[in-house]
């Protein structure tokens, strides 16, 4: 894995650059759409790289390991194969998983035991098995295994936890370094800052994650609840220590503004559910604020969308159009609704970059976030 720093914002730590890996080059900053499943809900794969162009893709490897399982996906050639998708996929190990199934699992060094929340049958998810599991994937970015702590947490668990995720990262790097890529495509290892919501055990976190050099690092536990000052306070901190040459990965983050002043703290790369998911049940992100377009107002409003939206979504649809099939339960509706957000992640991703490039980010950016924060 190659990063290539192209600009940085004169008006804060925003930068544009690309990494490349062996399914192609990613432009940063960017916004990796999660297909948990192994692609997007309610997305066909040809929507989401033609239409959308998105550079990248999320899966989750507890949700694939359990089905449809790492004997088919190796049969088929990895998860590239199996899905069609041809472009770079990341892979999350499972950490936050097994930390929501609080009620199914009992974490100890070894790692961690779990009920399928499918069938109820017992599994067993280690540092080791995690990497082999992603090797059987074949993405080409591999989530080490950690603990997502909750929010709010005792600080003594906040730190016991945080220095189990580092024993863990210290078993997945020696089992992911020797072992070898299944597919003829390369494999990178992304270490995860830990420490929920303490300055100093997020400093101590960051500086062992830069210790150990990998390729890029990653920004984990944060987004799960916790105010909006300390997810920008902790990201801040993180990013002032993780090494510049390398990207900067913030998990589960999040909304619009989270993504632009996530950018001008120094991340790289998001990812988030709240686009489709938020989609499916009807919230909208447009240029102009939230619009829920179930709401009864639009339902003789025969405006696009998104007046500034740029995908083809924008360009054939209405709101009252929209709203008549989220009301009438056609699953369009949704369909239509994860799209247009996805969409608007995407170009939102493309347009940062632009005014990275061009120095105009910072005043674009403080222009841009209040409106895109209120409700229409």
């Amino acid at each position: 894995m190659r990063f290539t720093l192209h600009a940085q914002d004169p008006g804060s730590h925003a930068r544009a650059g690309e990494f490349t890996t062996g399914h192609g080059t990613v432009p940063t900053p960017v916004f990796l759409p999660v297909g948990t499943l192994g692609m997007v809900k309610a997305v066909h794969t040809r929507e989401l790289r033609d239409d959308l162009a998105s550079p990248m893709l999320l899966s989750n490897t507890y949700h694939l390991y359990l089905r449809p399982g790492t004997a088919v996906l190796e049969k088929a050639g990895g998860l590239h194969r199996f899905n069609g998708w041809d472009r770079p996929i990341l892979t999350d190990s499972g950490g936050f998983q097994v930390h929501s199934l609080s009620d199914i699992r009992k974490i100890t060094e070894e790692g961690v035991k779990f009920q399928s929340h499918i069938d109820g049958s017992r599994h067993l998810f280690t540092p080791e098995n995690v990497m082999d599991i992603q090797r059987s994937i074949g993405a080409d970015l591999v989530m080490a295994f950690d603990e997502c702590t909750p929010w709010p947490c005792e600080k003594d668990y906040a730190e016991r936890s945080m220095h189990m995720t580092h024993r863990w990262l210290d078993r997945c790097i020696a089992r992911f370094d020797t072992t070898e890529p299944k597919y003829g495509h390369e494999q990178t290892l992304l270490p995860i800052v830990q420490g929920s919501t303490f300055p100093d055990l997020r400093a101590r976190s960051a500086e062992f994650i830069a210790s150990r050099g990998r390729a890029a690092n990653a920004i984990g536990g944060l987004s799960v609840g916790e105010p909006e000052e300390e997810l920008y306070g902790m990201t801040d901190l993180v990013c002032r220590i993780l090494p510049a040459d390398r990207p900067r990965y913030l998990m589960g983050v999040g909304t619009p503004w989270n993504l632009l002043e996530g950018i001008a703290l120094g991340v790289d790369l998001f990812d988030c559910v709240m686009p489709t998911r938020n989609g499916r049940n009807g919230m909208l992100f447009t240029r102009e604020g939230i619009l829920r377009i179930k709401n009864h107002q639009w339902a003789d409003d025969h405006a696009p969308l998104d007046p500034h939206g740029s995908t083809w979504v924008d360009s054939f649809h209405s709101k009252a159009f929209v709203r008549h099939l989220f009301q009438s339960g056609e699953v369009l509706g949704p369909q239509i609704a994860s799209l247009h957000n996805l969409g608007f992640y995407l170009d939102l991703m493309r347009e940062a970059r632009e005014r990275i490039l061009d120095g105009s980010f910072t005043a674009w950016k403080n222009a841009l976030v209040p409106k895109l924060k209120r409700p229409l």
